[in-house]
């Protein structure tokens, strides 16, 4: 089986991969710059979502697509290299949407709902995997986060299932490896939820400093996202993002993603821990 990854030098790029070397797989990696993917161990193949050349995908069997992290007509990026892949007569795509899918109320859930739509409507059999939220999203910005005591967001008391970006790359490597998931939906989070306010009570107690969750009304939030230097378009989805959290948008406690993996999903606090170190 041919397995192409887009997106291989980006964060879950690289750890799908890993995943599924450790799995006895070589996969071919897709990249603008194949000089960037030369640790990869795997073959590289130039290609571009913006320009998706279908000779990229060729003798490809199973294509995962990983969304762009351009937000510059991401869905319609995410089209052309799926009429890519039907050029080419790739099998299978495995695509990696959002939690809850057409559900979402995200409005960031709206590429990825055109981004489905245009998988059925190509006629490609599919693996849809719904990833829920990194808990490296949070942990990310940890280092402010100590500089200031302060955890900042709209999520109120919302509930998260967030996992680790490890434990989502698994479950491309499981399901590439296995055409049975074809035709599937899978609703993919952490096993155990938590609110931002416990999130800022384990960083504390990891690092000996005081840190708490400050929740801000949306439009605050986004105002200061935009002060931390993101753009205000950016810095506006991320804060409905964020306030969506508060009602629900990313708690899941199906418990989907460690039956699929195999294990537990990586805790909250291991996370941090990593962080930190």
């Amino acid at each position: 089986m041919t397995i192409a990854i887009t997106g291989a030098t980006g964060q879950l790029g690289r750890l799908a991969i890993a995943a599924l070397q450790a799995r006895g797989a070589t996969p071919i990696a897709l990249v603008r710059d194949t000089a960037k993917a030369a640790d990869l161990g795997v073959p590289a193949r130039a290609f571009d979502y913006r320009t998706a050349d279908a000779a990229a995908l060729e003798g490809v069997e199973t294509l995962v697509l990983i969304s762009s992290n351009d937000f510059d007509d991401r869905a319609g990026q995410h089209r052309k290299v799926i009429a890519a892949a039907k050029e080419a007569g790739v099998g299978r795509i495995i695509y990696t949407s959002i939690l809850k899918g057409d559900a979402s109320p995200m409005i960031l859930a709206q590429d990825h709902i055109a981004t489905e739509a245009a998988i059925r409507d190509s006629g490609i059999a599919a693996t849809i995997l719904r990833n829920g939220w990194y808990t490296e999203n949070y942990t990310g910005a940890l280092g402010a986060a100590l500089e200031h005591g302060a955890i900042l967001g709209a999520a109120a008391e919302g509930r998260v299932s967030t996992a680790a970006r490890k434990d989502y790359a698994e479950a491309i490597a499981v399901t590439a490896l296995d055409a049975g998931h074809a035709g599937k939906v899978y609703e993919l989070a952490g096993d155990e939820g938590y609110t931002l306010a416990e999130l800022a009570a384990e960083v504390a107690r990891q690092s000996g400093k005081p840190v708490g969750f400050v929740n801000l009304p949306q439009a605050d939030y986004a105002k200061a996202l935009e002060g931390f230097g993101l753009p205000a378009g950016f810095a506006a989805v991320l804060a409905d993002s964020d306030a969506r959290a508060g009602e629900g948008a990313l708690f899941d406690d199906s418990r989907t993603l460690s039956r699929l993996i195999g294990r537990a999903t990586t805790p909250m606090s291991a996370t941090v821990r990593d962080a930190l170190a």
